[in-house]
């Protein structure tokens, strides 16, 4: 099953990618993504052995952007695919058929090649610029979601959407009554001071928006 609150890890000059997840699995994040961009797939192995080791003791699941042999390596519980990297058919050839699967989503084209390719969650989004993308995609704002949540549900697509990209918690209630189905958060997870404060919110207007 798919969580509504995906955190996306981030390293800061004072904290790791461990640190990170760490602070995040202790706030009661129950669904972490490794995002380690422009290392070597050695060096993200080696933080997903130990991401893995934290995820299993918060039972949390493990989600590894980008790297499906590191994914498998480590018997991650998914993959998350961005517009440029691997196409979900070959990843799926790689991970298995029970490995969850996301891409990342930009326009209502882009969903509908996820959903042909048999991604299990599209990451629509930028919401609003970000800094921890490189190459950012056009930002979509609250209309863009709107629009392309309206044509997914006019066209009786299912897959779950999670918002993505330089989202605040102040944002979480008026994204999702554009109808999409959770929010990746990281920077306002990654440097708030009390992360347990900031994800039970979260996890409170999640739930919310899904009982209204």
């Amino acid at each position: 099953m798919i969580n509504r609150l995906h955190y996306i890890s981030q390293q800061q000059d004072e904290i790791s990618h461990l640190d990170a997840i760490t602070n995040a699995l202790e706030g009661g994040c129950e669904w972490i993504q490794l995002r380690v961009k422009n290392q070597p797939e050695d060096i993200v192995k080696s933080y997903a052995i130990e991401a893995k080791k934290l995820c299993d003791r918060y039972n949390a699941k493990l989600i590894i952007n980008d790297f499906p042999d590191v994914a498998k390596a480590v018997k991650a519980d998914g993959v998350h695919l961005g517009l440029l990297d691997m196409p979900v058919a070959k990843a799926r050839e790689i991970v298995g058929p029970e490995v969850i699967i996301g891409g990342t989503a930009n326009t209502f084209e882009d969903v509908l090649l996820r959903v042909s390719e048999g991604a299990d969650y599209v990451g629509l989004g930028p919401f609003r610029f970000t800094k921890t993308k490189d190459k950012l995609s056009p930002i979509l704002g609250i209309e863009g979601y709107r629009k392309i949540l309206t044509k997914i549900q006019e066209s009786n697509i299912s897959i779950p959407v999670i918002a993505i990209g330089g989202i605040e918690l102040e944002d979480v209630s008026s994204i999702m009554d554009t109808g999409v189905f959770g929010v990746a958060i990281s920077g306002a997870i990654t440097l708030a001071k009390d992360q347990r404060k900031v994800v039970e919110e979260l996890y409170s207007k999640l739930t919310l928006s899904h009982q209204l």
